[in-house]
């Protein structure tokens, strides 16, 4: 809006207007003394029609610039409650729950869909002329987080108003923790017409250069995994069907519309450096040796003597040793060190879990008899002692991890290698659960779990209480019709002058 300032321009070069002098027709200029020369300049406003135009025209310009836009009040919402469907389920929706629909509806409900902007729309005008984008979408495809969704809109409508949500029951929908929300809301879920699934989860091949592969059966009770070994002989029989990706073996079900997954074709290498504890490490290998059975991954375990012998960018390093690790072997991907210390006599047992737990009646203690006084830290605990001191903690280096051990594989020490769960512990230790969002999972959740904590609070919908019209296109218009105006006026302020100055002469 400084532009208008722009204003003072013509109205200067109308006030410093030189006027020529008049010519005065006399009979004789004898008795007429001589003066000296002067000019004659007249500040006053002269076509102030042309004047007030061409200050408009400068300030319509200035007013462009600056976007104008027109507000006004917006009409209240005078909704009984809102019905929030998602977009991409709104047809199973409507079939399910037509005789609620229509009830609200009827009752002065405004329809909005269940996605991201909560955009508001004419439900029975969808419903009766349905377009593309109101089909269902592929079940395997990712779905949105419904209660990301339920905590944005907790912020868009005020806290008495009615809000009823219809939506599938998936579990997959549902990740991460309850949002508390202080709206009425009333969740209504139906468990789809497709509420089955069968996938590859994962493939690799083992020692005998066979393939392993993970299949996983989902369904509203539940997911299972089934561990299948395929020879070659055995494929041309089988469900499976093995192609290449990108140069990489990959296999998947025959005739599924799921892309082919890649096959693991690389060997887990675990190396082990007991310097004198080589009863610790002759424990540690049986662990490995049956967890590596129960894997049935390609492995290679190798024990050394001499540590400068162990190649580097093992995938495990277990360094049974007190001594520190040498430089060129911080680059294997999991390195778990003996750490030193004071000795400690302990009277607990040991938990495999970042929380405190008790064992039950039907499950034997794991008793710990001696640890290593270990230092408050920050780190991941994995295993703890029954008072929640760490046995085992994990720090992550760059792209590295280093596993703190503060007991021994040795049976002086603790009752782990000693029992039957020690390859189970070392399984998941080598080969860790990665928790991901499976689109294939077909569980439905509990109506309790689905519902969003309720908080006691009240507060006013975060919505517009003004309309912004924008008058852009408006202004354009005024500016076109001054511009021509204004060359009229000019024009015709041309013509008057050049027939006033002929009829002076």
């Amino acid at each position: 809006m400084f532009a208008a300032a722009a204003v003072v321009i013509p109205v200067a070069i109308h006030l410093w207007n030189i006027r020529p002098g008049r010519i005065l027709k006399v009979g004789s200029i004898s008795l007429i003394n001589a003066a000296s020369r002067k000019s004659s300049r007249s500040f006053k406003l002269l076509d102030i029609p042309l004047l007030i135009l061409r200050c408009l025209l400068l300030i319509l310009t200035a007013i462009l610039l600056a976007v104008p836009v027109w507000q006004k009040k917006a009409e209240a919402n005078k909704a009984k409650g809102w019905l929030l469907i998602p977009k991409e389920n709104l047809l199973e929706c409507s079939k399910k729950f037509k005789p609620k629909i229509d009830s609200l509806l009827k009752a002065g409900y405004d329809f909005h869909y269940f996605n991201p902007g909560f955009s508001k729309t004419d439900l029975k005008q969808v419903l009766l002329h349905p377009n593309d984008s109101l089909k269902i979408n592929d079940t395997t495809t990712l779905s949105v987080n419904y209660w990301n969704l339920i905590r944005q809109l907790d912020a868009k409508v005020t806290a008495p108003l009615p809000v009823y949500v219809i939506t599938p029951n998936q579990i997959v929908n549902f990740p991460g923790p309850k949002p508390p929300v202080a709206m009425n809301v009333h969740w209504l879920t139906y468990t789809p017409a497709d509420s089955t699934s069968v996938w590859v989860a994962n493939a690799w091949f083992n020692n005998n250069n066979s393939i392993c592969v993970v299949t996983g059966a989902s369904k509203p009770s539940g997911t299972t995994y089934n561990y299948t070994t395929v020879q070659s002989t055995d494929l041309p029989g089988s469900s499976f069907v093995v192609s290449t990706n990108n140069g990489q073996p990959a296999i998947s079900f025959k005739h599924s519309i799921q892309p082919p997954v890649n096959i693991d074709t690389a060997t887990m290498r675990i190396a082990v450096y007991a310097d004198n504890n080589t009863n610790d490490a002759g424990y540690l290998k049986a662990a490995l040796y049956a967890a590596s059975q129960l894997l049935q991954h390609k492995t290679l375990i190798k024990q050394y003597t001499n540590p400068w012998e162990i190649p580097a960018n093992q995938d495990w390093l277990f360094w049974l040793s007190e001594k520190p690790v040498n430089p060129d072997l911080k680059r294997c991907r999991n390195i778990l060190v003996y750490e030193k210390g004071r000795v400690v006599n302990s009277d607990s047992w040991m938990v495999n879990g970042s929380t405190f737990a008790v064992p039950s009646g039907q499950e034997k203690n794991i008793d710990l008899f001696k640890t290593i006084a270990s230092p408050a830290t920050d780190n991941t605990v994995v295993w703890h002692d029954g008072y929640g001191h760490p046995v085992l903690a994990v720090q992550k280096h760059g792209q590295n991890n280093i596993y703190s051990f503060y007991s021994r594989f040795n049976p002086s020490w603790n009752g782990l290698v000693w029992s039957d769960k020690f390859p189970e512990w070392i399984l998941k230790l080598v080969n860790p659960e990665t928790k991901t969002v499976n689109k294939y999972d077909k569980r439905i959740i509990a109506k309790q779990q689905l519902m969003p904590e309720k908080i006691d609070e009240t507060h006013v919908a975060a919505i517009k209480t003004t309309a912004r019209i924008n008058m852009v296109n408006y202004f354009w218009l005024a500016l076109v019709l001054l511009f021509l105006a204004e060359r009229w006026f000019a024009h015709q302020t041309q013509n008057l002058t050049k027939n006033g100055s002929e009829q002076r002469i």
